[in-house]
């Protein structure tokens, strides 16, 4: 039997904490060598309109997940598939909105606990949707925050997503008029916006500034603009291979000069402690995120365990008739 997880479900059973440990435990995994991910593929569909693809394997676990989403005039759907790799069974079919603001804001968390200063407990938001409230989550989750700021275009959104987590972290989220106000002077900053065109500038980056950016994924897209990228002194990306391919961040500012890609590492090298982090307190380190199966994969295993202790899910016939 394959089990259906719906997002209400998925809800119930996944915390921030938990994506966090299963982000970081799939990241030493692949630092090791056990993990194989299959970057994004994309699929155009007119007028706008994508689908989407990827996968990867835990060998170590014995998992398969493929992740399958479409973005069509305006509305996203995602699906997580999970496989047994021992067996070949079909486990799981998991409706994966939710799953996915969680891992991606768990992978900032990962990031944000290697390489931000310990002492770390102010932060930004650039960007007031779904990913922004599960980034400013996972930064909490691994640093002490005392405050944090937001700035989004809309006005009033804006002022609902900071009462929204105030209330949830207990924490004070304020308001900025500008990205720059907002950014200014803080410990961490997350971009998450569908912006084009740069939102963080080079003098919005105080000394010490750990930026984690998951907002552009499209080679002509950017968050940052390119001197800002040339300021951090360490730049970590979650795939090097779907970087080059995606990550205009990255791509647009070393078109010149691609030998800047020698020095760019991957998350999971970091957590394998294959490479080394920051080394003091002045550097601004850069965590570009473009969102990698192996993140599905690790909070899939983990949400799947999860409602079969619970009993939630519904168990679909496929594949009954082959015995």
């Amino acid at each position: 039997m394959t089990l259906h997880i719906n997002e209400s479900e998925v809800r119930q059973l996944l915390t921030m904490p938990m994506a966090i440990d299963a982000v970081e435990d799939i990241s030493r995994k692949q630092g090791q060598g056990s993990v194989l991910v299959h970057p994004r593929r994309r699929f155009e569909l007119g007028g706008g309109g994508f689908f989407h693809l990827m996968a990867a394997l835990d060998k170590e676990a014995g998992f398969i997940a493929t992740k399958q989403y479409t973005y069509v005039k305006g509305k996203l759907c995602f699906l997580v598939t999970l496989f047994s790799a021992t067996t070949g069974d079909l486990l799981a079919l998991i409706e994966a909105d939710y799953l996915g603001q969680q891992r991606t804001g768990a992978a900032s968390g990962v990031a944000t606990k290697y390489l931000a200063r310990q002492s770390a407990a102010t932060a930004a938001i650039i960007g007031t949707g779904g990913q922004a409230k599960t980034q400013l989550e996972a930064l909490a989750a691994v640093r002490k925050l005392a405050a944090a700021r937001a700035y989004g275009r809309d006005a009033q959104r804006r002022a609902q997503f900071c009462e929204e987590m105030s209330r949830r972290l207990q924490i004070p989220v304020t308001p900025a008029n500008s990205a720059a106000e907002a950014a200014r002077g803080v410990d961490i900053i997350s971009t998450a916006t569908t912006s084009p065109r740069p939102v963080l500038a080079a003098s919005d980056l105080s000394a010490g500034v750990h930026v984690n950016a998951i907002g552009a994924n499209h080679a002509h897209k950017q968050e940052l603009e390119a001197a800002a990228v040339a300021k951090a002194n360490l730049i970590f990306v979650d795939s090097l291979e779907q970087s080059k391919q995606e990550a205009g961040d990255l791509i647009i500012p070393f078109q010149q000069q691609p030998q800047r890609w020698n020095d760019v590492h991957e998350l999971a090298q970091l957590v394998a402690a294959q490479v080394p982090g920051r080394t003091s307190d002045s550097q601004i380190t850069l965590f570009k995120s473009n969102g990698i199966a192996a993140w599905d994969l690790a909070v899939a295993v983990k949400v799947f365990h999860l409602a079969k202790e619970s009993g939630l899910g519904r168990d679909l016939p496929f594949y009954s008739s082959l015995g």
